[in-house]
């Protein structure tokens, strides 16, 4: 295959990490799956003043060390799948950070990305907003950091946040997947075709509407 570094990325509630897993499984590949963990994150959906910022780079931080803990000699040695990308920090920070907090958030930001290999191909995962609150709340909250889902409202905002970076993003090919009726987690012909679509790829971008 020509991409041996694919990051899955999509909003909250689209499956990008549960897909990250069946392509590593389907192509004998590594995983990077992010570190959902931040001890701030409570504090930040209970709103108390200066949580946003300290959730924002705890973030950061945390992928930031796993991206550059391997090497990017190791990146070529066997395909290896990220569940995120590094760039995708920014759509939460500018979502969730006032002007002041950005201006420390971007310098810190600008100084980290230099250390991060950049993936050889995205797979940007899109969803319509409903059906992402429809997954969520099927999937329910996350009882282990003890935060609700996402509020509607901001899932929405986040959704579109999403739409526009990656209709701007020419940082490297990108292969959209529209998952409205896409279900690789138990369908394995549609893991199947993925898979095709992603060996079939080249430079630029390509639209994927999977079908069941």
């Amino acid at each position: 295959m020509a991409f041996h570094y694919l990051a899955i990325e999509g909003p909250i509630g689209v499956g990008k990490t549960r897909l990250a897993e069946r392509l590593a499984a389907r192509l004998e590949a590594t995983t990077i799956l992010e570190d959902t963990e931040n001890p701030f994150l409570a504090d930040f959906y209970a709103d108390r003043p200066g949580s946003a910022l300290q959730a924002q780079l705890y973030y950061l931080l945390n992928r930031h060390r796993q991206l550059t803990s391997k090497r990017q000699a190791d990146l070529f040695l066997q395909t290896t799948i990220c569940d995120y990308v590094f760039d995708k920090d920014k759509i939460f920070a500018y979502l969730n950070l006032d002007d002041n907090e950005l201006f420390i958030y971007q310098r810190l930001f600008d100084l980290l990305a230099k250390d991060v290999p950049p993936p050889d191909l995205v797979v940007y995962l899109q969803a319509p907003t409903e059906l992402l609150v429809r997954r969520l709340k099927a999937r329910g909250a996350d009882p282990e950091r003890q935060v609700p889902a996402p509020d509607p409202d901001y899932l929405r905002e986040l959704n579109e946040a999403y739409q526009h970076f990656f209709f701007h993003y020419t940082a490297t090919p990108l292969l959209v997947v529209e998952t409205s009726e896409f279900d690789p987690e138990s369908d394995d012909a549609a893991l199947d075709e993925l898979v095709k679509q992603i060996k079939d790829m080249g430079k630029g971008t390509r639209y994927y509407v999977a079908r069941r």
